[in-house]
């Protein structure tokens, strides 16, 4: 079996300067923007939070220039669409570069900002999918409309007369893949304060002035050069005129974009049932107002070759019989689209008899459940397994070397032996309790019912803990309730999960601190709190795996104070209580076990008869 850990690979590397951040930026484009496959989506997500740190390393015209590079593969939508929310210079290397197919073009370009789309209106090997959505979106190359008056129009202005600072402005027109950007030109327009302008108008001047043909086309020519002030003045004039055009919501010369609400259209409730009616031949002929349009002219008794869903509604069909709770698959609107089951009853005439067709309901077929926490136990279960066989074994050979089973062995190696079967044990104990957290957390384990007295439990294991905290000059101030607690487990498994928390706050707990812990008994619940060591108070997810105690006599397992507390939480929860965090306090509460008032006895009644 071979695994791909290119990604992985690279993100453990770790760029030191420029040119190693360059070389990862362009081995993370190389990797991402292959055909999306499966894999890890958290080590998805981590390239592209590598990418956006390497961002703020290398400057926006080298990133522009790595992107439209030749030498990586770019088929990624998913990138695409990143790419497409970045600085213009990089959304416009990036979507000249792109080569998708025509359904993910039509998928892709509503959902890119408008900015984008205006870019991939000068490519002209799009596929025909791609360029039916930008039609069908509006988009299309913008420009400032001419001035009232023909005659005062001036000649296009050229980039030697007008100089643009690329920064601030986005540019509208594609570079070729290897072309550097070109720095800003030293040249600038004078002021025009006078004048309000939005980004947009700003954009599409630049667009027309950096476009000789596109203002020849619109301007008349000229035999001599207009003056400056006449360049700016008819500028200011069509960008006045635009806003205005924009502006007014009846004008023709500024229409709203055919699409241009979608994204706030309502989204229609899902239907999860309806009522319908069929003619003699089968097909709907009658269903509620408004699923009617989606669903009239369905054949219901047609025999499905490829879709063998609707063959048991035919045969009940052809023999006039009931159906109940029968698997029929829709096609057509998004509304109805998918799997149903289907009530339904004949109907006939009360005169003569006569088959007239079904009348029933249809409801949507229950999804199936998701068990992909079951599935991801289920692999865990069997990796430990395959885990312990080979430390089933070295815990055996160590044994049989510690203990000589085969012939005197040197004290030296039966240390050494008897150090790697205490470690094996351990190993061998974190294994039970991952697979007991994974067991606990899919409802796959129950906790052994029985009976047992919770507070003896936690005064008992308190007077132990004591005698170990007390050389660090540490405690436990107990505030324990007088009389019993009892739970509905069996003894060992009470003792386990009141072990595992004290074990672990003990733990956690430093020199000279103490620990408050109280044990109430209100509304059929006991309720253990206590509260958290200056270790643990500090950490923002008590229960997360990261957490862990300081080395002390007490260990809370193999894999930390964390996990010990989570194992205990699935233990609470699976007898029925639950273990959180109130501030600084760790609350263990379990419903006490109720016991049934016994019904008097007939012979301890009173005589009726003697009475």
């Amino acid at each position: 079996m071979h695994f791909d850990d290119r990604l992985a690979t690279v993100l453990r590397l770790r760029a030191a300067g420029e040119r190693a951040a360059k070389t990862q930026f362009r081995q993370l484009l190389d990797l991402l923007g292959e055909r999306p496959q499966a894999g890890d989506p958290a080590l998805k997500a981590a390239a592209y939070l590598r990418l956006i740190a390497l961002a703020e390393v290398i400057p926006v015209p080298e990133r522009a220039a790595i992107v439209g590079e030749n030498g990586w593969r770019f088929r990624n939508p998913e990138l695409v669409r990143w790419f497409g929310e970045a600085h213009p210079a990089i959304a416009g290397a990036a979507l000249y570069r792109a080569q998708l197919t025509g359904a993910e073009w039509a998928e892709l370009i509503p959902r890119l900002p408008i900015r984008a789309r205006g870019f991939l209106r000068h490519r002209r090997d799009l596929p025909d999918a791609a360029v039916r959505v930008l039609d069908r979106l509006g988009v299309s190359d913008r420009a400032l409309p001419m001035p009232a008056s023909p005659a005062r129009a001036p000649r296009a202005a050229t980039d030697d007369e007008v100089g643009i600072d690329p920064d601030p402005i986005e540019p509208l027109v594609l570079r070729p893949a290897l072309e550097e950007i070109a720095p800003p030109v030293e040249k600038v327009i004078p002021s025009v304060a006078d004048v309000t302008e939005t980004d947009a108008e700003v954009e599409t001047a630049t667009e027309d002035a950096r476009s000789p043909e596109r203002s020849s086309k619109t301007s008349p020519p000229t035999g001599q050069a207009a003056g400056k002030s006449e360049d700016i003045r008819a500028l200011v004039e069509r960008i006045e005129t635009f806003r205005k055009a924009r502006s007014a919501s009846q004008s023709d010369e500024a229409p709203t974009l055919p699409m241009a609400g979608l994204d706030e259209a309502s989204h229609r409730k899902p239907l999860a049932a309806f009522s319908f009616g069929t003619g003699s031949e089968g097909r709907i002929d009658w269903a509620e107002p408004e699923i009617a349009p989606m669903v009239i002219g369905i054949d219901l008794a047609q025999h499905r070759e490829a879709d063998r869903l609707g063959e048991d509604f035919a045969a009940a069909f052809a023999n006039r019989q009931p159906v109940r709770g029968v698997a029929v698959s829709l096609r057509g609107a998004e509304a109805i689209e998918g799997d149903w089951i289907v009530d339904a009853a004949p109907r006939f005439t009360r005169g003569e008899g006569r088959f007239f067709g079904y009348v029933g309901r249809f409801r949507r077929a229950v999804e199936p459940v998701d068990d992909r926490a079951q599935r991801g136990a289920d692999r865990l279960r069997q990796l430990l397994h395959e885990l312990r066989t080979p430390v089933n074994a070295m815990q055996g050979y160590a044994e049989v070397i510690q203990q000589q089973v085969f012939g005197p062995t040197p004290h030296e190696y039966r240390a050494l032996a008897a150090s790697i079967a205490g470690d094996s044990a351990r190993i061998l104990a974190g294994f039970d309790e991952l697979d007991r957290l994974a067991r606990l957390e899919t409802g796959a384990l129950d906790l052994d019912a029985g009976e047992s007295d919770f507070v003896a439990i936690v005064r008992g294991q308190i007077a132990q803990l004591q005698t170990v905290l007390g050389p660090r000059v540490a405690r436990f101030e107990a505030r324990i309730a007088d009389r019993a607690a009892p739970l509905a487990l069996a003894q060992h498994e009470a003792e386990m999960l009141g072990w595992r928390i004290l074990a672990t706050l003990a733990g956690a707990t430093g020199a000279g601190e103490t620990v408050p812990l109280s044990l109430s008994l209100a509304d059929e619940q006991v309720a253990l709190r206590i509260q958290l060591p200056a270790q643990l108070a500090g950490a923002e997810d008590v229960f997360a795996s990261d957490i862990r105690s300081a080395g002390s006599t007490l260990s809370s397992g193999i894999f930390g104070a964390g996990f010990s507390l989570r194992l205990a939480r699935a233990e609470a929860r699976a007898a029925g209580g639950e273990l959180s965090r109130e501030d600084n306090m760790l609350v263990l509460s379990l419903p006490l076990l109720t016991g049934a008032e016994a019904l008097p006895s007939p012979a301890d009644a009173p005589d009726r008869a003697a009475g």
